[in-house]
């Protein structure tokens, strides 16, 4: 049996693609997404089942916070609950996917997992407060390069220090750093930074997520949810600093203080979470849950900078992945079948 890290995506990863995969990949979950469609029916919203079934796919609805992150927590929960023959040994997510993680992990129910994401998904779109971007920093090889790191890191202090500009790291992503900010701050880097292929590129429907601008949504948050609601994990979690979190050892209102408030309004490290993942728990594959499949080059490339295996650049990672696969990504229907069908 193979041991493994699941990782769960965030926002962004449920698109043109993936519309209608909550139907088509997961028939035999009905009851588990009718009971997430009870708590957004009570709420006014509308249910997933009309959002993945809908007959096109459209930016304007389906990207929206209250409606992407939804998609997405059920997406990557039902994912986690089709993994078979696999014993996982820790659980770890990007940005909104430490939601997803929460549950997976079973730190949180299913059901309660949905409502926390639905309203902070909600809270996020009501204010939808400033915006992000992204900018690479590593090239075709995709080795990171630290003097590019450097230089943006450098402009962004710059722009943050100019007066009505608010300009910070909001997710340090393998080979991409996501910014966030007000439009201005936003504005300026997109004026001053070298132009890389469609780079910088701002991020529809996107707020300044791990950002001081979401104070008033963590607040906001913390009076909503109550510690009481977390229990201890099932399996290994790793945050967004790179902390691990144990079973039978993790403090509920710590958890609470954590997920509601510095890791909405801090940058979030999902670059050293995996170095972490890999370094402390030597899994046989990492897993990334669906929906899409963006979240796999940041992986692989948050593997290069931490030397897992001997790789040092795409071309070393992509032999071993030929030669025994350590990257699987159920969005991929060539790769989803290797954990979700019983070798028996």
């Amino acid at each position: 049996m193979k041991r493994v890290v699941v990782i769960c995506p965030g926002r962004g990863t449920y698109n043109k693609p993936e519309l209608g995969s909550l139907a088509r990949l997961h028939p035999d979950k009905g009851a588990l997404f009718e009971g997430f469609d009870k708590i957004r029916l009570a709420e006014g919203q509308e249910s997933l089942a009309a959002l993945d079934g809908a007959a096109r796919y459209s930016i304007a609805k389906h990207t929206r916070g209250d409606n992407a992150a939804a998609l997405i927590y059920a997406a990557s929960y039902a994912d986690f609950r089709s993994l078979v023959d696999v014993e996982v040994v820790a659980v770890t997510g990007n940005s909104m996917g430490w939601y997803s993680t929460l549950a997976c992990a079973g730190a949180l129910d299913a059901d309660q997992g949905f409502r926390l994401v639905n309203t902070m998904g909600q809270l996020m779109q009501d204010s939808l407060v400033g915006g992000q971007l992204v900018y690479p920093i590593c090239g075709d090889d995709w080795r990171i390069d630290a003097a590019r790191r450097t230089e943006v890191m450098e402009l962004l202090h710059q722009i943050n220090a100019m007066p009505e500009h608010q300009l910070a790291l909001s997710i340090d992503l393998g080979g991409m750093l996501v910014l966030a900010g007000n439009d201005t701050g936003l504005d300026a880097f997109a004026a001053k930074a070298k132009p890389l292929d469609r780079f910088p590129m701002r991020l529809a429907n996107h707020a300044a997520f791990h950002t001081v601008l979401q104070e008033p949504v963590s607040r906001i948050a913390k009076r909503r949810f109550d510690p009481s609601m977390f229990a201890q994990p099932d399996v290994a979690m790793i945050d967004g600093r790179g902390g691990i979190l144990w079973p039978h050892a993790t403090d509920p209102d710590a958890l609470f203080d954590y997920t509601l408030g510095r890791q909405v309004v801090e940058s979030y490290d999902f670059t050293r979470a995996i170095r972490v993942a890999a370094q402390e728990f030597a899994p046989d594959m990492f897993v990334v849950l669906g929906p899409g499949t963006t979240l796999g080059g940041a992986v692989a490339q948050s593997l290069i900078a931490a030397n897992w295996g001997g790789m040092d650049s795409k071309d070393s990672f992509q032999r071993l992945q030929a030669d025994a696969p350590l990257l699987i990504s159920m969005g991929r229907d060539d790769q989803r079948d290797w954990v979700t069908t019983d070798p028996s």
